[in-house]
């Protein structure tokens, strides 16, 4: 579920045309956090998920569709 997860902000940023250091930047988290998170290794607490689906600019719902 992580590693799904993980895949859907990557791929989202990547749409965007944002680095991992740049989501970072804007979520309030490092660069190396958001890596973690896009290889599967972090489990989020909610309020960081809320946090990067609004830098995203995503619902929620959608990065957590199909998990």
């Amino acid at each position: 579920m992580l590693i799904k997860f993980g895949e859907k902000v990557r791929e989202e940023r990547l749409k965007r045309g944002l680095t991992q250091e740049e989501l970072g930047k804007i979520a309030g988290k490092h660069r190396t956090y958001i890596g973690a998170v896009e290889r599967g290794e972090k489990n989020l607490t909610l309020s960081n998920l809320q946090k990067i689906a609004k830098t995203l600019n995503v619902k929620t719902a959608k990065l957590l569709e199909d998990l």
